[in-house]
């Protein structure tokens, strides 16, 4: 699967990198520490040639000898792992050295020329394998000239030891390299990813209100993107200009039309047609809804942020004039808010959704209306409830369409739930409806919580 994150893409790309550099450095470390260990060895392996070659002497019958020990203890230690052998050619005689016991070497049956040394790989005693040095040297001897091949060989277990050790201590070393170095991947790429992080604040800061463009404080790579960006804005809000002037320019254009409609109104009820001036009546307030609609949602587009409010003058001032009406004369309304408590929110909007919604539960409850504002995972939650006969399930829909009303008995229009979905909806919020624990029925809704700074100075 692909991932989307553009950090963990670039660590991954540096740490298949790292593995691969510190692997290859790894096998060539290695590599070289062989090559001049068997360096080594070969030039130890002709010291002994040379000590041997020097030491050499024959008896009577012609038979080689040495006239002293080397001085490596091996060589007198069985199967220790180094091994020296001579045999006189001439009179096929072999002596070889105590660490050899009962064995001997085979060596390669062709003959090479005198003086020069020779390498080769052949079998060992306990089944090891040995890198043998070997020369053939002329001597002089009390029966006439000798021809003697000599030869010193090595275990290479010994060789496969030491790099078996040294590849270890180098894998560890790597290791601990090899962590270094993502961790300083991991901040490399973290801090040069920063600046993406300051766009993002940037746009946050946009979308709050507390900013109208991003900063040019960035990085040369992210300037083409922020300009882009400062451009789009400029652009839009030149769009979202003349929107709100077309918006404007409806609502001037039926302002004239519905006022001429609501005299027409007051003269039919005047005349006793009080059903024509209901229908019309209901008409004119569907209206002045879509256009109230409009106009806010023109304005939001306008300013291109949305502003925070305090939510307690507002409630205090709703529930200061339904106590003034005939059912909040006789009706306990009680609110549960903090003082400093802010929502993210047109002022007037919040005053027609808790307007509409306190009232409907004020013409329905028995005795009681409760209304809480409080705040959740930087939500602030709103609920109204009341005391009264509450809904049913299938009623819950009902109540959210244009016109509907629960009780025709109660005056009104019925528009004022539907009213409130149209603002929420302005803001992406719905209605929910619930019981409510004093019996009635409950209704709820959310909006965000600003940030700190854009609530600091309200």
């Amino acid at each position: 699967m692909k991932t989307r994150s553009l950090k963990i893409r670039l660590l991954a790309l540096q740490a298949v990198a790292i593995i691969l550099a510190l692997g290859i450095t790894g096998y060539s470390l290695t590599y070289l520490f062989e090559r001049s260990v068997e360096r080594r060895i070969d030039t130890e392996l002709d010291t002994y040639l040379t000590q041997i070659a020097a030491r050499l002497s024959f008896d009577q019958s012609g038979k080689p000898q040495l006239g002293s020990k080397l001085a490596d203890p091996r060589f007198d230690n069985i199967y220790s792992g180094l091994y020296w052998q001579i045999v006189n050619t001439t009179v096929d005689q072999t002596i070889r050295s105590r660490s050899l016991w009962d064995t001997e070497l085979i060596l390669p049956a062709e003959a090479h020329g005198p003086n020069a040394v020779h390498s080769h790989y052949i079998g060992g005693p306990q089944k090891s394998s040995l890198l043998v040095h070997e020369r053939s040297l002329i001597f002089r001897s009390p029966i006439g000239e000798q021809t003697v091949r000599m030869a010193v060989a090595l275990d290479l277990a010994e060789l496969e030891i030491l790099s078996s050790v040294f590849a270890a201590e180098v894998a560890l070393s790597l290791l601990l390299l090899g962590t270094f170095l993502l961790a300083a991947a991991w901040v490399q790429v973290t801090m040069g990813l920063s600046p993406l992080s300051l766009v993002q604040k940037s746009v946050a800061s946009i979308r709050n209100g507390t900013a109208s463009r991003i900063s040019a404080d960035l990085p040369s790579e992210v300037l083409p993107l922020a300009k882009e960006v400062n451009d789009l804005l400029a652009a839009q809000e030149i769009i979202m200009q003349r929107e709100k002037h077309r918006a404007d320019n409806l609502a001037h254009g039926f302002k004239t039309p519905l006022t001429a409609l609501i005299s027409d109104i007051r003269r039919l009820r005047d005349k006793g047609e009080d059903e024509i001036a209901g229908e019309i009546e209901t008409a004119t307030q569907i209206m002045r809804r879509h256009i109230d609609k409009e106009l806010t949602s023109a304005r939001l587009r306008e300013a291109g942020n949305i502003p925070s409010v305090q939510i307690v003058p507002i409630l205090d001032g709703i529930v200061a004039t339904l106590r003034r009406t005939p059912d909040g004369e006789i009706k306990t309304i009680q609110t549960e808010c903090s003082h400093n408590l802010y929502v993210q929110i047109e002022k007037d909007d919040l005053t027609e959704i808790l307007g509409n919604l306190i009232e409907n539960a004020v013409k329905h409850a028995k005795s009681r209306v409760v209304v809480k504002a409080f705040i959740i995972n930087n939500l602030v939650t709103f609920e109204i409830e009341d005391d009264g006969p509450g809904i049913s399930d299938v009623l819950r829909e009902t109540v959210q369409k244009r016109g509907a009303r629960l009780d025709q008995s109660i005056a009104g229009s019925g528009l004022g739930l539907a009213i409130v979905n149209d603002v929420l909806e302005i803001y992406q919020q719905t209605l929910d409806f619930e019981k409510s624990s004093l019996g009635g029925l409950k209704v709820c809704f959310q909006l965000p919580f600003p940030e700190p700074k854009s609530s600091k100075g309200l």
